[in-house]
């Protein structure tokens, strides 16, 4: 998968050159581009911004930096382009697997208090938002969303089970997990887990995700009803 990242602040990307999502990079299987809108900017000092029509508090990016910028990538075939925004679509699992079948996405991080919208009727497809609060920025939503969608990606985790038995996969939070050793401060790892009888620890597994799902997300039991 191929994800261009169109951004004022490209260094803030450098946190996906780590980890998972690195070796991915480093492997093929993830291609980031990081696009600096400042580039496109025909103003001496590479400014991106002005006042608003109309008035109001704070700055608005210009619609021609940021359409430069997208003009810049070619773009044709398979490719969503998206605005990373407040006022966008909820970024659920649902729609990280609809995102993960693309082969190309194009993410646009405002700044300041948003995009001309004219910006935005000339290139974007979609606009996604990560929850009901309000950064300074699209760059933290998009690297969430570069997280969600590259997990989907084949060899990316090296299990595929690991996106089906996660939370959200069936409307349900994911039930806790142990690891060595058995006893840590004298808390011990549930007996069922260490009995080897997969059957009972599946239905241990699947009651804990109910439990803790009626506790903290009720909502979901809703949707799965």
């Amino acid at each position: 998968m191929r994800i261009d990242v169109l951004t004022l602040f490209p260094e803030m990307f450098s946190a996906l050159d780590h980890s998972i999502l690195g070796r991915a990079t480093r492997k093929g299987l993830l291609d980031i581009n990081v696009v600096n809108i400042r580039d496109f900017s025909k103003d001496k000092h590479k400014k991106c911004d002005d006042y608003p029509f109309g008035g109001g508090a704070g700055m608005v990016m210009m619609a021609q930096p940021v359409c430069d910028a997208f003009d810049s990538l070619g773009l044709d075939g398979d490719v969503m382009r998206i605005y990373m925004s407040p006022k966008g679509r909820k970024l659920t699992q649902s729609l990280v697997k609809e995102l993960s079948a693309y082969r190309h996405l194009v993410l646009l991080c405002g700044h300041y208090e948003g995009v001309d919208q004219r910006a935005l009727d000339l290139n974007i497809d979609m606009e996604v938002s990560i929850g009901d609060y309000v950064l300074t920025g699209g760059e933290l939503p998009a690297m969430v969303l570069i997280d969600a969608v590259s997990r989907y990606i084949p060899d990316v985790l090296g299990s595929e089970q690991s996106t089906v038995d996660e939370s959200f996969s069936d409307n349900l939070l994911e039930y806790p997990q142990y690891t060595r050793p058995q006893n840590f401060r004298g808390l011990e790892v549930p007996e069922v887990l260490v009995s080897g009888n997969h059957q009972k620890v599946a239905e241990w597994r699947e009651k804990l995700k109910l439990e803790i799902t009626m506790k903290n997300r009720p909502d979901l039991l809703e949707k799965k009803e």
